[in-house]
């Protein structure tokens, strides 16, 4: 049996009491800091999924009955009185326990990422009838940080691909991506589940494996068995690696938060109640004019609304904003006195020779349709001389550390072992991983990481991507007649006049400079040249 049913004998006095209890504030809790995130990560499974399509699942009941225990108590007792999977004793589990058991501190560490979280994933599981097994499951998925991105194109605290995220909802688009947002990628998480349970006649195992490997794939290794007449249980079949470790990861888990004395293991206090709740914006809101609001920390709005990819709540759709539930009634007040015209920084740009809808957009940091949109223009028609409103961001963009881009910008500072040489490539068209790795000698995976990416992920020309290197890589400044310059820029450069001035490419000086080819040059800014001085004048 791979279910325990736990059926909790209740007497009708308990059942009015707990009926009765009213759900308690959470205490305030500081934010989390997220060092170590990416070493979690790397732990946690983290490659590519490979889901059907298909209908999404009905969900249908588990015979268990999980018992809430008082709000605000600490919400491990209720976990532990819904945990179904028992323990196997095989080696596969056995070695993910010794692991667990050695390294305290990321178990401690994920609880802790865990806080915001976890009560309203329980309350989805139990709503769901789901065992609460699965809430440990982002602990293998994505350390519990929802900001997790693996090579296959997985997202958020379940790792979701684009096509699951599909099937299940999950809209992606320009602002935000779904498959971060904790509550509904909870939910589409607790359908995927319910269905591959009875695809597999009740067997939660082979179900969680299906969640990491595809239905197919362990579809296919159970056919497989039964043509052979061997079991097909999970640990009989041949699955992959990656696979073959993701169910003993659960297993052990749920044995150590079961019996956590037996480990000594710690089981950090989370309330038995919500951390967050949610305000319905009726207009754009500037993430951190609402940090400003609530007097909290920009880094915890992200946090709680993941599922953002820039500095501002979607501009042309109503949207929920999860805060901490504390600072609900403080928010309310505040835009209740703010005009919804002065809750993002508008700026007036007025339109020069040459100037497109694309290019101010990029300028910006913006899109082409809200700029559209906000100036009722039918077309992408502009008159020089006239002006267009651009919202824009009210702070500095180190503010918005977990925007998309500036979580992007920073993996690619962020110095790979062992390499100490940075160059940079604008991407032509054709380029692909594959094309750059036999280009620069690496494997796609780790060009991928280097620039917060998929190995899947479609390049746009002009984009600009890192490349790390062992030793320095401008070798041509080794022949006789190049040499390496130091070029102060002056008033009215640009890069098409240095790269016309010293008789070489924009992207070449784009590859030797950390610049953005789309960011203008600035008097007084120095630039790393290597010029043929037998041409050059």
């Amino acid at each position: 049996m791979l279910i325990k049913p736990r059926l909790l004998l209740i007497s009708l006095c308990n059942i009015v009491l707990i009926s009765a209890c009213q759900h308690q504030p959470a205490e305030p809790v500081q934010t989390i800091k997220t060092q170590h995130i990416t070493e979690d990560f790397q732990h946690a499974s983290g490659l590519m999924h490979c889901f059907p399509l298909a209908e999404d699942a009905n969900n249908r009941p588990i015979d268990q009955l999980v018992l809430p225990v008082a709000p605000g108590e600490n919400i491990w007792p209720r976990i532990q009185a819904g945990l179904a999977f028992d323990y196997v004793d095989h080696p596969a589990v056995q070695q993910q326990l010794n692991w667990y058991v050695k390294h305290p501190e990321y178990l401690s560490r994920v609880q802790k990422r865990a806080e915001r979280y976890l009560y309203q994933i329980v309350e989805v599981l139990h709503e769901k009838k789901v065992p609460l097994d699965i809430a440990l499951l982002p602990i293998v998925e994505s350390a519990y940080e929802p900001f997790a991105y693996s090579h296959g194109q997985a997202s958020g605290l379940w790792q979701f691909i684009p096509m699951t995220g599909d099937r299940f909802h999950l809209d992606r688009d320009w602002w935000q991506d779904e498959r971060r947002d904790v509550h509904l990628s909870s939910v589409a998480a607790a359908k995927y589940l319910s269905y591959l349970h009875r695809y597999f006649d009740d067997d939660w195992q082979l179900a969680v494996a299906a969640y990491n490997a595809g239905e197919g794939n362990v579809r296919k290794a159970v056919r497989k068995n039964k043509k052979k007449g061997l079991p097909i249980d999970f640990f009989s079949l041949d699955l992959p690696k990656e696979t073959s470790a993701y169910v003993p990861k659960l297993i052990a888990l749920a044995e150590i938060f079961r019996h956590p004395e037996k480990y000594n293991i710690k089981l950090e206090f989370i309330a038995n109640s919500p951390y967050y709740d949610e305000v319905n914006l009726d207009s754009q809101l500037d993430l951190a004019q609402a940090a400003r609001l609530m007097d909290v920390p920009v880094d915890e709005v992200y946090y709680l609304n993941a599922s953002l990819n820039r500095w501002a709540t979607p501009p042309t759709k109503k949207f929920a904003l999860k805060v901490p539930l504390d600072k609900k009634p403080i928010l309310i007040e505040a835009l209740a006195a703010l005009p919804a015209n002065e809750r993002v920084n508008w700026h007036r740009h007025t339109i020069k020779s040459g100037d497109s809808l694309s290019s101010i957009a990029a300028q910006y940091k913006s899109q082409v349709a809200l700029i559209k949109d906000v100036n009722r223009l039918k077309n992408n028609s502009i008159v020089m001389g006239k002006t267009l409103m651009v919202p824009t961001a009210s702070a500095g963009s180190k503010t918005y550390a977990y925007s998309q881009s500036q979580r992007k910008n920073k993996r690619k500072a962020t110095q790979p072992k062992d390499y100490r040489y940075r160059s940079y490539h604008i991407v032509k068209t054709g380029d692909s991983f594959w094309s750059l790795s036999q280009k620069y000698h690496h494997d796609t995976q780790v060009l991928a990481k280097w620039n917060a990416k998929s190995p899947k992920d479609t390049l746009r020309v002009g984009e600009k991507l890192v490349i790390w290197h062992k030793t320095p890589q401008a070798s041509f400044s080794r022949q006789p007649n190049m040499k390496k310059l130091h070029y102060k820029v002056k008033k009215g450069d640009s890069l098409a006049r240095v790269a016309s001035k010293f008789n070489v490419r924009i992207p070449q000086i784009v590859d030797w400079n950390p610049i953005d080819p789309q960011d203008y040059l600035r008097p007084g800014q120095k630039l790393t040249l290597y010029v043929d001085v037998s041409e050059t004048f």
